[in-house]
């Protein structure tokens, strides 16, 4: 890690997206407690947490945009953009202005997935291929360590100041991004269409592009119908982990803050192993393992004991970067420049859709079935999908030092493939 930081360029990035993590730590599961708060309800807690990842299903029209213009001002708008959407939030009194908390959400969640796709392309640009895993372990070490104060601070916030305190921290946090980040200097290449074709405005090919390369390239492939089928279950334990803190421990929603900052201790060593395991099991095994250890997790959560429930989030903290650093190590690998922002957001969306999905399953069967018999299935079936997962490793080696990206050439669109073989036919003609 103390190679990437030895960049100058990468700490002026890693500085403007400390300011944002903070923002995003203290804001994502306090919106939760506020609405649990105004409601009194576990599922429509949970049911925030689907409002955030809803906007996924945007991501290949997000990700066009994200490629058609330069990654350093796309960013610098976008967290400003985020800074202004959380004002709503001041307006909220009661639980008759949740759908305002519901709309910043969303909105929320859109901005979110636009920094991510040009944030992937972003650090493409600033670190060599061999230090890939070292920036985005890095990135992800500081995003689960602040899970050791986050949550706490926002709980806190909020049960003092209220929910318009963290609004005014979260737009406080955005706009040191964008200001830090404005100074970056970074050499971008042109945008030219992703499809190899020499010819631009086929827009419908160019936002499709991005799942045409993951649905053609075997690795990523493998990687997101194991990790996506596994998300289709861990989602789940959004709404499950309120009926656990209420139902299981007896506590307020409150709590919940404390589980996530003890999940944080475990997020910020996942953090730290992530480039080590990297380089020794390579992308798709970093993965594996991170989902696999989801499993257990999941299976000591449906036994409700306080110890063991610090021992089951603190396991589910160290998988979360490892699946996070292999995935996105993986898409930055495997792809072009000029594709990477359709890729990295078509990614999310195909691993973020059906969690999203799930956590709306899981705000209804959290109020049906018994949460310790969800909770066993989650982790029976993220089992599976690391199984999975790992017998494909092969796929992706470990890279050694120096490697440059093993990405496959672009495939020519339809026109021009059709141009080559005439060229072709006529030249054997002669």
């Amino acid at each position: 890690m103390r190679n990437v930081l030895s960049r100058p360029d990468f700490r002026l990035l890693f500085g403007g997206l400390l300011a944002s993590m903070v923002a995003e730590s203290i804001l994502l599961l306090a919106l939760a407690i506020w609405v649990k708060d105004l409601t009194g309800s576990d599922g429509l807690a949970g049911a925030t947490i689907f409002v955030i990842l809803a906007p996924r299903t945007l991501a290949p029209l997000v990700g066009w945009f994200v490629d058609r213009y330069p990654r350093r001002p796309f960013f610098v708008a976008t967290n400003l953009a985020t800074a202004l959407l959380l004002t709503p939030l001041f307006a909220v009194r009661d639980a008759g202005d949740m759908w305002i908390i519901y709309g910043v959400a969303a909105l929320y969640g859109l901005s979110n997935l636009t920094v991510g796709a040009v944030l992937s392309r972003l650090i493409q640009e600033l670190v060599p291929s061999d230090l890939l895993g070292e920036a985005n372990g890095a990135l992800q070490t500081v995003r689960q360590g602040l899970r050791l104060i986050g949550p706490l601070a926002g709980a806190g916030l909020y049960a003092v100041l209220g929910g318009w305190m963290l609004a005014a921290v979260g737009m406080a946090g955005f706009v040191v991004a964008a200001a830090v980040v404005a100074t970056l200097r970074v050499a971008e290449s042109p945008a030219r269409p992703a499809d190899g074709s020499t010819r631009a405005g086929r827009w419908p090919v160019e936002v499709v592009a991005g799942l045409r390369h993951l649905a053609g390239e075997p690795a990523l492939r493998r990687a997101l119908v194991g990790y996506g089928l596994g998300s289709l279950v861990m989602g789940f334990t959004e709404s499950l982990i309120f009926a656990y803190v209420d139902r299981g421990l007896g506590r307020d929603a409150a709590f919940v803050g404390v589980l996530v900052t003890v999940q944080g201790v475990g997020g910020l060593v996942g953090g730290l192993c992530s480039a080590a395991l990297l380089r020794r099991v390579g992308e798709l095994g970093t993965l594996a393992a991170g989902v696999a250890l989801f499993g257990p997790a999941a299976l000591a959560l449906a036994y409700p004991n306080l110890w063991l429930g610090f021992a089951a989030v603190l396991m589910a903290g160290l998988s979360l970067p490892l699946t996070l650093v292999g995935l996105h190590t993986l898409v930055q690998r495997r792809t072009p420049p000029e594709l990477l922002g359709r890729v990295a957001a078509a990614a999310e969306a195909v691993v973020r859709c059906p969690q999203a999905l799930s956590i709306g399953v899981g705000a209804l069967v959290v109020g049906v079935l018994d949460y310790r018999l969800v909770f066993a299935s989650v982790g029976l079936a993220t089992l599976l999908a690391g199984g999975y997962l790992w017998r494909g490793r092969r796929l992706s080696p470990p890279a050694g030092p120096g490697a440059r990206p093993r990405v496959p050439a672009p495939r020519p669109a339809a026109d021009d493939r059709e141009a080559e073989v005439i060229v072709l036919t006529r030249n054997r003609g002669r």
